[in-house]
């Protein structure tokens, strides 16, 4: 009968475990040495395949479920995997969408991957666009980046333009 409470207070306690501990204390401390980031700019086309996937527990049909299969080209040459969710309105011009999705490559000659967080909604064909690089999701020499990509429609042709950071050489 009390099991929404008892999930509240070991949620609080699980965050305050994470938040509190020594680990978390010297991560904060780490992240604080980090060698000097150097700013970056990539740009170029990509191709992306959405494929709908069957979700027999939605109630809504407004709401959807996508795999993403994306090439990029240019200053990152590369492929990415990743999962959407979408959901639309009967306002015409009128969603949204979340995805995760990992890029595996070279960026600028540099190989590894890293996760981008997406966050879109679009308000009466007003889009708002909120593109990330996961926090100290880099690997191979991608670690340490960080950044914001955007994404460009036209003519039904994509391109990105993502601003980056990463680490600098070693001293």
């Amino acid at each position: 009968m009390h099991q929404p409470n008892v999930r509240i207070a070991l949620t609080a306690s699980v965050v305050a475990l994470v938040l509190f501990t020594p680990a978390a204390e010297s991560q904060t401390q780490n992240s604080n040495t980090r060698k000097p980031a150097m700013k970056h700019s990539a740009t170029g086309p990509f191709d992306v395949k959405l494929t709908p996937q069957q979700d027999e527990s939605s109630e809504s049909p407004a709401l959807s479920r996508m795999t993403i299969d994306k090439q990029f080209h240019g200053d990152l040459e590369a492929v990415s995997k990743g999962q959407m969710l979408a959901a639309g309105t009967e306002v015409k011009g009128s969603a949204g969408y979340v995805a995760i999705e990992r890029v595996t490559g070279t960026l600028s000659g540099r190989s590894g991957s890293f996760v981008l967080q997406h966050n879109a909604t679009m308000d009466r064909g007003a889009p708002s666009l909120n593109i990330i690089v996961v926090p100290d999701s880099g690997t191979g020499e991608l670690q340490g980046i960080t950044g914001k990509m955007n994404i460009i429609i036209e003519g039904g042709k994509h391109s990105y333009e993502f601003d980056y950071t990463l680490p600098g050489p070693a001293q």
